[in-house]
């Protein structure tokens, strides 16, 4: 039997250190430093299911597929191309460095990657209106000459402008029979990195894949209801989800019930592309049926779980 099994997302933003000069060394450290943390977790007794964001990460190797195709005569990649490229960059990152850290405690357990397909609806709304943030943060300057070479940008949250995309509704996660197997088999398993590659079926019944980005928490929530884990975890920069956000009146939040969160939303209190999907996420696995979930930053993911950070996302009374 599995005994507490959670789904922990790791935000792409939080495995970049300082985004206006991305370091690959850095960004080791950081992944090193969450896995030492997800470790505990594992020795502590959680069975964990990873997944991850890709944000930025997507999009420097769109930048550079752009740069290369421009000045080298090189074609560019493929948006799906791109997400799954990032499942394999960052989840081979997060399998050695989780191996090291799970040797640390005594726990000799194998960590593998599914590359992960997500299955979207091709008439979704969300691809008339792209409104999901991708890529670095850039300047107004630069954001208006990304916009000459016909990128869709967009202010996020008061940090700077970044690259938008369709970001439809995930449906099903394709390989989910095989996670379930891996699941029960006790691996530690990476999957649904940056939300899963996005595709559809087409007239004929094959799969394809599309150019969007799938929400990696809303993603994450769905794995999460589907394997009716007792938690899901989010992993992002800030300890505690904030009322009023960088201003004066700003409230961190110890906790949080299902009509309160919506409350919240409604309020206008979380910004899109930024704290606004996660809170959603939340919301929707604990409506559907989920014990409870947790947003804070990755050096906080143990304490959280002590009930000593972060924001819990309860039931309530309803």
């Amino acid at each position: 039997m599995i005994d507490r099994l959670v789904v922990v997302a790791i935000g792409g933003n939080s495995l970049i250190p300082d985004p206006r000069n991305p370091n690959i060394d850095e960004q080791w450290e950081a992944v090193r430093e969450t896995c030492r943390h997800i470790a505990d977790m594992i020795a502590d007794g959680w069975q964990v299911i990873i997944t991850h964001g890709n944000g930025p990460q997507v999009g420097y190797i769109m930048r550079r597929s752009e740069i290369a195709r421009r000045e080298a005569g090189i074609h560019e990649v493929p948006l799906d191309l791109v997400v799954a490229d990032t499942q394999g960059s960052i989840g081979y990152m997060l399998q050695q460095a989780l191996d090291n850290k799970l040797r640390n405690v005594g726990k000799n357990q194998t960590v593998v990657t599914v590359i992960t397909q997500m299955r979207v609806d091709p008439n979704d709304p969300a691809f008339l209106n792209p409104d999901k943030p991708v890529g670095g943060f850039m300047s107004r300057e630069e954001a208006l000459e990304a916009r000459e070479q016909g990128w869709q940008v967009m202010e996020d949250a008061g940090r700077g402008w970044r690259r938008v995309v369709a970001s439809p509704k995930p449906v099903r996660v394709n390989e989910i029979n095989a996670i379930q197997a891996l699941v029960l088999s006790g691996y530690v398993i990476i999957v649904c990195g940056g939300g899963g590659v996005p595709v559809v079926r087409n007239e004929i019944g094959r799969l394809r894949g599309i150019a969007a980005v799938i929400d990696k928490d809303h993603a994450s929530s769905l794995l999460a209801q589907t394997l009716r884990a007792d938690l899901l975890l989010i992993s992002t920069g800030v300890e505690k989800v904030c009322l009023n956000f960088n201003t004066p009146r700003e409230r961190r939040v110890d906790e949080m019930t299902l009509l309160e969160a919506r409350r919240y939303l409604e309020e206008g209190h979380f910004a899109r592309g930024s704290m606004r999907p996660k809170v959603e996420a939340a919301i929707d696995f604990v409506h559907n049926g989920g014990p409870r979930a947790i947003i804070t930053n990755p050096e906080n993911l143990t304490r959280s779980l002590r009930g000593e950070t972060g924001t819990q996302i309860v039931p309530g009374t309803e």
